[in-house]
């Protein structure tokens, strides 16, 4: 049942999911459609990486600025010009006939999509209060890792069903006619724009700082520098933007001036820590789940609708336990995310064991087995912790608070996807046969990465009651935060 006391605000849930749904969708179909993509088109190694990370690149980068203008504008005409922005972009990709003219849309498309995500997390906090809030944040995150579980097994199915040449170009499409939909739904339903944050000039350093911060960050791991030098200097760079961030954070704060980070943010110990293992478990699925398909295709050659058949039950699996999760909560409290954890620990390790000891021929099926498990591990985990961080943001910064946390998931995916899928890759083609031991090693470094969260996660129900609350300019801290996981 959806939350919500009246049926305006649960429509209001109705057209944020969907926006959620179709651009996360859209960034998780199109990998499966890679090697038709770069056949049709022929573009080089440097052209594919730009058209599948660029559109992460710029999603990223819109959230943060897209928060803070939604905090300061009101959300429904940056929501209108977001999707707006995906759809046409959308319908230039998918007719491009030129790598560069497909790389320029993916990257506009992706700054749309993350104008549109930053005003739902936004939206959703302002519509929904207490444990309703909890729920539909839930939801949103539940609806949005469904979907990208889901793109691998659609992408397949239309390259199969369709050939190589149309089946990618179906793949850009399929978010059109959503997104289509999505946008009349949102211009009937979506309240009237309104300022949610106190009046005042926006922090236009603090953006610019952010973007910079983004950029040095991710950048390095889209594309892929040749030395170390340039690893260097992108890493000094960082630096240099993160103090830049800081001091003008400060200025702005000495000066009485509202900063684009909220100070009540940093010193939340449940959005700190609840932010950390968001970010391990973002990268660490997309990351295994990009080296499974390498894996299935490359190495045990089987077909992209095969390929979609073996991982289409991690979707199914993460939404059914996302049903439950909530009842789980209710048991068990911020646990749940410790024992989404561990599942997920045990698949990955347990999908290592199996590529190196069982035969090639039972490989697809044990490894869909451990897709349900996988899959099970997310429904547990993504919810209640995108729940638990994001009832700890005031009011004002609800906007920010959402896109400081999705853009360090991206980060996250950027980081993972070039380190995970570069160790499977260099392992693979010094190996002859099936890389069974490249897959291996790959899973083994994504179970790292998920045990390394398991301590953080084990210290969320730790914090005390009142550690994590942050007011508003009002004084106002979140009325219902204990009942919220």
């Amino acid at each position: 049942m959806l939350p919500g006391d009246d049926r305006a605000a649960r429509r209001v849930l109705t057209v944020c999911l969907a926006a959620g749904a179709t651009t996360l969708l859209d960034q998780s179909v199109l990998n499966i459609a890679v090697p038709a993509l770069r056949q049709s088109l022929s573009a080089g190694a440097t052209d594919v990486q730009w058209i599948v990370s660029g559109y992460s690149l710029a999603f990223g980068l819109a959230l943060v600025p897209g928060g803070s203008l939604g905090d300061v504008r009101g959300r429904k005409h940056l929501f209108l010009v977001g999707l707006s922005t995906f759809v046409l972009c959308g319908l230039v990709a998918a007719t491009g006939t030129h790598p560069a003219t497909v790389v320029v849309a993916r990257l506009v498309q992706g700054a749309g999509a993350g104008l549109v995500n930053s005003q739902v997390i936004g939206t959703l906090q302002d519509v929904f209060h207490g444990l309703d809030r909890a729920r539909a944040l839930g939801l949103y995150a539940v609806t949005g890792g469904v979907a990208a579980a889901l793109g691998p097994a659609l992408g397949g199915a239309l390259v199969a069903l369709c050939g190589p040449g149309t089946g990618w170009r179906l793949c850009l499409l399929l978010s059109a006619p959503c997104g289509a939909v999505t946008l009349w739904l949102a211009a009937r339903r979506l309240p009237p724009p309104r300022r949610v944050a106190a009046p005042g000039r926006l922090d236009l350093w603090g953006l610019l700082c952010v973007a910079a911060l983004t950029l040095s960050l991710m950048l390095p791991f889209i594309s892929t520098p040749d030395s170390g030098g340039a690893a260097a200097l992108w890493a000094a760079a960082a630096l240099v933007a993160a103090g830049a961030l800081v001091l003008g954070q400060w200025w702005r704060v000495r000066r009485g001036r509202v900063p684009l980070v909220h100070p009540s943010l940093i010193r939340s110990a449940p959005y700190t820590l609840g932010t950390l293992v968001a970010m391990a478990n973002f990268g660490s699925s997309l990351a295994a789940g990009l080296v499974l398909t390498l894996f299935l295709q490359s190495g045990l050659g089987l077909s992209a609708l095969t390929t979609a058949a073996v991982t289409l039950p991690s979707a199914v699996a993460m939404g059914v336990s996302s049903a439950v999760a909530w009842r789980v909560v209710r048991r068990i409290g911020a646990h749940t995310v410790t024992l989404g954890l561990a599942v997920g620990v045990l698949a990955l390790l347990g999908g290592a064991l199996a590529a190196v000891t069982l035969p090639p021929a039972a490989l697809p099926l044990v490894l869909a087995a451990v897709q349900v498990a996988s899959g099970a591990a997310s429904g547990l985990t993504v919810s209640p912790n995108q729940a638990r961080v994001l009832q700890h943001a005031p009011a004002e910064a609800a906007g920010v608070a959402g896109g400081i946390l999705q853009m360090t998931q991206r980060i996250a995916a950027a980081v993972c996807l070039s380190a995970v899928s570069g160790i499977y890759l260099r392992d693979a083609s010094s190996t002859e046969g099936v890389p069974r031991t490249a897959f291996a090693i790959a899973s083994v470094v994504c179970a790292g990465l998920l045990a390394a969260a398991l301590p953080v996660s084990l210290a969320l129900p730790r914090v005390p009651p009142g550690a994590g609350r942050v007011r508003g300019r009002a004084g106002a801290a979140d009325r219902t935060s204990s009942e919220a996981p």
